[in-house]
């Protein structure tokens, strides 16, 4: 049974159409994400147009009801959950790419685009738009754009707040905000584009966006470097970043990802304390250069092989070891809390140690891969939720987890955001100034506090 009031489901009903629901089992699909969490909003939204999302808005406002913005729920964080109830407004059906520009090098875009469709419509024109989440078959990008999603490709393309150039969002107050342009330089005015990106819903909902695309790369080549301990394959990094050449990705495994990409995934992959996935992309007449110069960075101290994959499908055997993980994570454990914190690349080692010392300590399998070349390191918690004792265990490994992160210089977050999962150890990431700060970012934006309530700030 829905609490809304009565005058406000009447308005929305008639505003919407069939694009209002409040039935149980509609209001219960649009209640979770990949957090394993859940909570029941009061209603769905399901709007077709920017007009529909400025007076849902203000119809929400005039109520005090709350409003939670939800893509495909690929989050992992809590993100888009309903804590507070009120309305859930999905972007489903505000799924268009309204135009793309390949002279200029850009696409306008609903926010209910799938990662992956756009990557198809955009492939004939010779482009693309580089991030490239794990979830880019599933994930929306208007999710992408709400939680700065990165990828493998980050490291040479950047995240997603470097490819969106403008956007246009409706505010907590009702308002519709046109931010950036459709150039890639502009020095007019205050940043909100970028201010909004990786807001996680709490500013404003993004009705459209003028994304940054790039062309897409003719020929790519990938190297495969086992290394004999962590530290030797984090100096391999820094050897590689600090020469002129960029990586098109540059992806590390720890030992256990690696027996785990053996055993369970059946890769054929030998011991090594830990390895490195490089891939270089250009041309026929630059491409040999990139790889002998990556190949010669990645060699040093410690390296045990160096395999280089001259084509595509040689690539994708190499490939294979790192694209069997999150299924070989799965088989091993029915829950996984799988945190992507970053550190300066030089401080991985470390971090690694740390994270094994934590999996001796809490007496549970912590196994890190992920983007080396940025230093944002998956840390896989894996455990059984229905155990108490491991249940107990993993929840209390994951402060000591940030703990570890922040002493090492680093952050709590490289590509999946706050959310709820990690909004209270915001207190320790940030000084009360900064927070403060923060707060009036967010009270200028949505003054009445109905913009995913309870997310990103402590």
């Amino acid at each position: 049974m829905t609490s809304l009031p009565a005058a406000l489901d009447q308005e929305l009903a008639a505003l919407l159409g069939d694009g209002w629901r409040t039935g149980e089992d509609e209001r219960q699909a649009h209640g979770n994400d990949n957090s394993r969490r859940s909570a029941l909003p009061d209603a769905v939204a399901l709007p077709n147009t920017r007009e529909q999302v400025v007076a849902l808005v203000r119809a929400c406002r005039a109520h005090r009801v709350p409003i939670v913005a939800r893509g495909a729920g690929t989050s992992s964080t809590g993100a888009v959950l309903p804590i507070a109830g009120g309305v859930v407004v999905s972007f489903e059906r505000m799924n268009r790419i309204l135009e793309i520009r390949a002279g200029d090098r850009y696409a306008v875009v609903e926010p209910g685009v799938l990662n992956g469709d756009l990557q198809r419509a955009l492939a004939p024109h010779g482009l693309f738009w580089p991030p490239d989440p794990a979830s880019a078959e599933l994930c929306t990008v208007g999710g992408n754009l709400a939680c700065n999603a990165g990828g493998p490709h980050t490291v040479k393309y950047g995240a997603t707040r470097d490819n969106v150039l403008g956007l246009t969002a409706v505010t907590g107050t009702g308002e519709l905000i046109h931010c950036g342009s459709a150039t890639t330089k502009d020095a007019t005015g205050y940043d909100l584009t970028h201010l909004i990106v990786g807001s996680e819903g709490t500013l404003a909902l993004i009705v459209d966006a003028t994304l940054k695309l790039a062309p897409v790369p003719p020929q790519r080549a990938s190297l495969r470097a086992l290394y004999a301990d962590v530290a030797s394959a984090a100096a391999a990094v820094s050897r590689i970043m600090a020469q002129p050449t960029t990586p098109a990705m540059l992806e590390f495994m720890d030992a256990a990802c690696i027996e785990l990409a053996r055993d369970v995934g059946g890769t054929d992959i030998p011991d090594a304390g830990a390895l490195l996935m490089i891939e270089a992309d250009g041309d026929a007449a630059t491409l040999p250069h990139a790889v002998a110069v990556l190949a010669q960075a990645a060699r040093g101290e410690g390296l045990l092989s160096l395999d280089t994959a001259p084509d595509e499908i040689a690539s994708e055997k190499l490939w294979a070891a790192r694209k069997a993980l999150s299924p070989a994570l799965r088989s091993i454990a029915p829950g996984k809390i799988n945190e992507d914190v970053v550190v300066p690349v030089s401080r991985i080692p470390e971090l690694v140690d740390g994270i094994q010392a934590l999996a001796r300590e809490f007496d549970l399998p912590i196994v890190a891969f992920g983007h080396a070349g940025n230093g944002n390191l998956h840390a896989n918690i894996l455990y059984d939720p229905d155990d108490a004792g491991q249940d107990a265990r993993a929840q209390a490994a994951l402060p000591r987890l940030f703990t570890l992160t922040l002493q090492l210089g680093g952050t709590l977050s490289g590509e999946h955001g706050i959310g709820l999962a990690k909004r209270d150890f915001m207190a320790h990431a940030f000084d009360p100034a900064t927070l403060a700060a923060m707060r009036a970012v967010k009270n200028a934006f949505d003054p009445d506090g109905l913009l995913n309530p309870g997310k990103v700030l402590p």
